[in-house]
């Protein structure tokens, strides 16, 4: 095996051989189960016949003995024997116990005590070993078999019963029938074959059952798995179809629709924001290459201070477009905020307030907070959050805007506030959109780029935070909610 080639394994790897493979196992299990106590209860069974066999056949001998009549020695089903005290050889026998020579001398061993006459004792005795010429059918010898007995008194008897039966008036009689296991042994070994055969052939059936049952069951699957191996990046407009039927696969065709269609969402972002960024980048490459061209074409008349300010405008415009896209691609990422600091947010936005430029036009710019408030976070994070919304609200206020900074409960509620117009409620959400300008002139204008608010979003919600529009009667009010953090240890 070379180092590329993959390792073969014994477990197959198509799911309907595994889910067969499985059934077959756990099916072979309980088979076994089952068979092992049917085993044991057909053997139970037999034995509790074969006792109640030779029971019957003790109190047929018994009975006969009580009669006078010798029982016959053909015609029994299991070996027995009639011992009698005073006499050396067995009264009667039969039913195979003829093998053993009793006529010569009795086989099991003579009354020594009397039993009561009418009681049944059971107990194991060793056959003992007798050579004889004659074919021992039941293997007697030298094994230890369950006996039952019963006893019956001579001196019960008349004289011509005890005479024809060729025991004295006060022996006592012994019948003895030995019970014998073979047939709950033979029956137990019937029902082990019949059990194996049957398991056997019920295994196959059920590997072969959910075998074809899995393939059927994963034939949506198998559709699916074909259609989503056609969707692209490039067009992700395929959909599965969706059965019926209301089980897992209808849940998993579902979710494999709802994710194609995340993915569909975002290639047309994609394709929108490649587009508007192309956009975006052409008006100011356009302003300032038509600056260029034109001064180079007339360097006598052109007022070179006048083109060298656009050009540095239009450079400026593409730096911080430029910054703007690559913080967007950073953020898409959903890389985690480095270097995770606790801020004060009361004192950033005081900062921000006393440094913030507003020579251009006559603003108030005012944080109406002073008590600390902490968040986690990174620094540099929250100061560009913060700016955006100021330069958002300086670039539409008339006269003041206000921040707020406050904690409630276990969050911090800061808030941006201008006098301006306001935006109407239709847009409060689309406001927050990629390249998205409301009064796309003035915007563009100003300097204005279309990613603040979909930046400073993207920030608040990668510190675990929300940036909302919360309703005014005048001007706009963009609220962000943070989780508060406690405040760090004095040093």
């Amino acid at each position: 095996m070379t180092a590329t080639e993959p390792r073969r394994r014994w477990w197959p790897r198509s799911v309907r051989a595994r889910t067969a493979l499985a059934a077959a196992s756990a099916a072979a299990v309980i088979l076994v189960g089952i068979g092992w106590w049917l085993h044991h209860d057909v053997y139970d069974q037999g034995r509790r016949i074969a006792e109640k066999q030779a029971e019957q056949q003790v109190w047929a001998l018994v009975d006969q003995l009580n009669g006078g009549v010798v029982p016959a020695r053909r015609g029994t089903l299991l070996p027995y024997e009639v011992v009698a005290t005073g006499r050396r050889t067995a009264v009667t026998y039969g039913g195979g116990m003829e093998a053993l020579d009793p006529g010569t001398r009795h086989v099991l061993p003579a009354p020594t005590e009397a039993r009561a006459p009418g009681s049944l004792t059971i107990l194991p005795l060793r056959i003992p070993v007798r050579g004889s010429a004659i074919s021992d059918r039941f293997d007697l010898t030298g094994k230890t078999y369950t006996v039952m007995f019963s006893d019956v008194s001579a001196a019960a008897l008349s004289r011509d019963k005890a005479a024809a039966l060729g025991v004295t008036a006060d022996a006592d009689l012994r019948v003895y029938v030995v019970v014998l296991p073979k047939t709950a042994e033979a029956i137990a070994r019937t029902t082990d074959l019949l059990l194996l055969r049957a398991g056997l052939v019920g295994l196959v059936l059920i590997a072969a059952a959910t075998y074809f049952a899995v393939r059927i069951a994963l034939r949506p699957v198998e559709a699916i798995r074909v259609l989503t191996a056609s969707v692209t990046a490039s067009d992700p407009r395929e959909r599965v179809t969706v059965p019926a039927t209301g089980h897992e696969i209808t849940a998993l065709a579902t979710t494999i629709n709802a994710t194609l269609q995340r993915l569909d969402d975002a290639a047309a972002q994609q394709r929108r924001f490649v587009a508007d960024a192309a956009h975006e980048l052409r008006s100011p490459l356009t302003t300032l290459l038509t600056s260029l061209e034109v001064a180079l074409a007339y360097p006598d008349r052109t007022d070179w201070p006048a083109a060298a300010t656009t050009a540095a405008r239009q450079t400026r415009r593409l730096q911080a477009l430029a910054e703007d896209l690559l913080l967007l691609a950073r953020l898409d990422t959903r890389t985690p905020a480095v270097r995770p600091e606790t801020v004060d947010l009361t004192a950033l936005a005081s900062r921000l307030t006393e440094q913030y430029p507003l020579a251009e036009r006559p603003l108030t710019l005012t944080c109406d907070s002073t008590a600390p408030v902490h968040a986690h976070g990174n620094p540099d994070e929250f100061e560009r959050l913060l700016r955006n919304l100021i330069d958002n609200a300086a670039r539409h206020a008339v006269h003041r805007i206000q921040i707020t900074v406050r904690n409630e409960d276990d969050w911090i509620v800061l808030t941006v506030h201008d006098d301006g117009p306001g935006v109407p409620p239709e847009d409060a959400e689309r406001i927050f959109e990629r390249f998205v300008r409301l009064d796309d002139a003035r915007s563009r204008h100003d300097g204005g780029t279309g990613l603040g608010l979909a930046i400073a979003r993207d920030l608040a919600h990668r510190h675990r935070g929300t940036l909302t529009l919360t309703p005014r009667t005048l001007g706009a009010c963009f609220q962000l909610r943070l989780p508060q953090a406690p405040a760090p240890a004095e040093k």
